[in-house]
């Protein structure tokens, strides 16, 4: 069997949200529209979404139960994994309730008025903060990760462009890279002393007089003298 981590319960949930989600929008939807026979079939369309829906989401509910018992986990995790849980198990007993509902009606032919239309609404919203507080355990708590990059130092530990498929991209909180003409040194460092070599001059600017400078040492014509 494929080996999904931690477990099913982040497969099966997208199924729960993408389908439970437009069978609301589309039952919303078919509400406005005035053409009885498109309103009808759209009727159906969300009908089809919401049982397909209901069935991911007793898979999605019983996988997402078991890796709340059995996922590694510390204290603040814990508690926002506790706070998801019910979260699902709420908006889980609401969809269940909807689906009876549309059931009952569905058999005896009745109209689905805006009260059920608003319910659905509801229930769908619950879904997507219950799908969000499951984001945030990932991507903030990192439950369910077995590995997690370790950067080296400050930002990337390559350039970027290697890897990215992306040309590199200078950061403003890190120093550039040097171009093979030029040097990296600190003006405090006591080793500056190794560019204390003879001084020379280069040749005069125009309208300005020549200016001693260090071996090693590029300035741009014009530039005032100073001491390193």
């Amino acid at each position: 069997m494929i080996e999904i981590i931690p477990n099913w319960h982040p497969i099966f949930v997208h199924f729960t949200v993408a389908l439970l989600t437009i069978a609301a929008i589309i039952h919303l939807l078919s509400r406005f529209l005035h053409n009885g026979k498109l309103a009808n079939q759209l009727t159906i369309v969300a009908r089809w979404n919401l049982w397909i829906g209901m069935g991911f989401t007793l898979l999605t509910v019983a996988a997402g139960w078991y890796a709340y018992n059995t996922v590694e986990h510390d204290a603040p995790s814990h508690s926002a994994m506790t706070e998801h849980r019910n979260w699902a198990m709420a908006t889980f007993a609401l969809f269940i309730g909807i689906a009876g509902w549309e059931y009952y009606l569905s058999r005896r032919r009745k109209d689905k008025g805006w009260l059920f239309t608003g319910l659905l609404v509801i229930a769908a919203g619950l879904l997507l903060s219950t799908a969000w507080h499951g984001g945030e355990l990932v991507y903030r708590y990192g439950l369910g990760v077995m590995s997690m990059p370790k950067p080296e130092g400050s930002g990337h530990a390559h350039a970027h462009g290697e890897g990215h498929g992306a040309m590199p991209v200078q950061r403003k909180d890190t120093p550039h890279a040097p171009h093979e003409d030029e040097h990296i040194h600190s003006h405090d460092d006591a080793a500056h002393g190794e560019h204390d070599a003879e001084p020379h001059t280069t040749p005069a600017t125009e309208g300005a007089a020549s200016a001693p400078t260090k071996a090693g040492h590029t300035h741009a014509p014009g530039t005032q003298p100073h001491k390193d």
